[in-house]
């Protein structure tokens, strides 16, 4: 199985300025995020980031490193330009790996790639169980929902599937979790769709829900999904976050 990992890294954060840069135990975040994602079998990581300081410190410990324009809106763009810049060829399967995940595991980046090699799907993502039901109800955990072929039938912040009768009786307590499953944030892509996908008009569910994916879904396109082979920690978007993560980090050392 071949394909590459990019990870995007801008540099600009409103809850954690200078998020990549953050240091844990010793290291930038950015830094564990690459060594996470070298673990995989990947035939190349490359970071693509919008800042000098970013490209730097990078350049400390891989050269595998691009400087990509700082008005991108969204991860997906700067990925569109690194696979110009890199040339790849339109059936290479890139992994987008976030640049605040730095506990992901390797194995999860080929499990994720492994969905597209065994389909014609042009993205592929991951899933998790639903641990609790305020996760259920929580807007910020999005709930995905798929067919039996795994493909994803669609993404909400809304509880999916609606649990008639816990539901309409207002029954918090009687949902039964287990029915749910969370979508992860890491995305396989042929990179020859990744141009494609955004020359796609912006649909009217991505608007209303605020997810980018629906726009493949609404356009007739499949997304392969399947649960995570193993664990998958939250990412870092906080301080309180990043604090979490030092922490699991000197545990693990």
């Amino acid at each position: 199985m071949a394909f590459v990992v990019v990870i995007p890294a801008r540099y600009a954060s409103s809850r954690l300025p200078g998020k990549p840069l953050a240091d844990i135990c010793g290291k930038p975040m950015i830094q564990h995020v690459f060594e996470q994602a070298s673990r995989s079998d990947a035939s190349a990581v490359y970071i693509a980031t919008d800042h000098s300081l970013v490209f730097d410190a990078v350049r400390g410990f891989t050269d595998k490193v691009l400087m990509t324009k700082e008005d991108h809106q969204s991860g997906t763009e700067r990925l569109a330009e690194v696979v110009e810049t890199l040339k790849l060829d339109p059936e290479t399967i890139v992994v987008n790996v976030q640049g605040d995940e730095p506990l992901l595991e390797a194995e999860n980046i080929n499990q994720v790639a492994s969905l597209l090699t065994t389909s014609n799907a042009p993205m592929a993502t991951l899933s998790v169980d639903v641990e609790d039901v305020e996760e259920v109800l929580n807007p910020n955990a999005v709930k995905v929902v798929n067919d039996v072929h795994g493909n994803a039938l669609y993404f909400s912040r809304s509880p999916i599937p609606f649990q008639r009768s816990s539901m309409l009786a207002l029954d918090k307590d009687a949902i039964p979790v287990d029915n749910f499953q969370r979508h992860v944030g890491i995305y396989a892509y042929r990179a020859g769709f990744i141009k494609d996908y955004l020359a796609l008009p912006v649909s009217p569910l991505e608007g209303q829900e605020s997810l980018e994916q629906l726009r493949v879904l609404y356009h007739g396109h499949k997304i392969k999904i399947s649960k995570a082979a193993k664990p998958v920690h939250a990412g870092v978007d906080t301080a309180e976050d990043l604090a979490r993560v030092v922490e699991l980090v000197n545990e693990q050392v």
